[in-house]
């Protein structure tokens, strides 16, 4: 088996179709393991391998169910590398609804809510404070990029209207600043 997963590795490297096969348990209880293919880099993070593992099982069922002690153990690192990439990479903000239950049956499950680009643009714009960073700013873009909310020139504009050599001159109220931009810019999206 293990020969049949090189030969299917080496082949979907070549068709440049995948860089990533992992072997994964699918729980303590049951002895089974399975196979996930991953497109991207050889040298990814587990964070974002973890990630795209959750986000495969959000395209198959919708919602995902995890547990998050078993999830650290199929991938081999710490509960807390879990609780890192669900705080980052499945925020509401981002368009996904945790919700965590607690205790020695607990669980996290994550859905993907579906939101009109209308609702998601005014969403965005209501969660942003009175500043936002240049970082912030690019997060919120490469978002909405892969959503496809909005397209690569108005990701350009969007960029280049609140990066921080155009706030220069506003040193102390450049996020300030920044944050009034990156809004105005938005309602006008909506």
């Amino acid at each position: 088996f293990d020969f049949f997963l090189y030969k299917l590795k080496k082949l979907l490297h070549l068709k440049k179709l995948c860089s990533i096969i992992i072997k994964v348990k699918e729980s303590q209880s049951q002895n089974k393991t399975f196979y996930i293919i991953l497109k991207g880099d050889k040298n990814m993070r587990i964070s974002d391998i973890i990630e795209d593992f959750i986000k495969n099982m959000l395209e198959e069922d919708k919602q995902a169910i995890i547990q998050r002690n078993d999830l650290a153990e199929q991938f081999n690192c710490v509960p807390s590398q879990i609780n890192y990439v669900i705080s980052t990479r499945f925020t509401p903000i981002q368009g996904y609804y945790v919700e965590s239950q607690r205790g020695g049956g607990g669980y996290i499950k994550i859905k993907k809510v579906n939101l009109t680009k209308s609702d998601y643009l005014m969403h965005i714009i209501t969660s942003i404070g009175n500043t936002i960073s240049a970082k912030e700013v690019e997060i919120f873009v490469n978002n909405f990029l892969d959503y496809g909310v909005i397209d690569d020139r108005i990701a350009k504009l969007l960029k280049g209207a609140t990066n921080d050599k155009v706030l220069s001159s506003a040193k102390n109220l450049k996020d300030e600043l920044r944050a009034k931009i990156f809004k105005s810019m938005l309602i006008n999206l909506v």
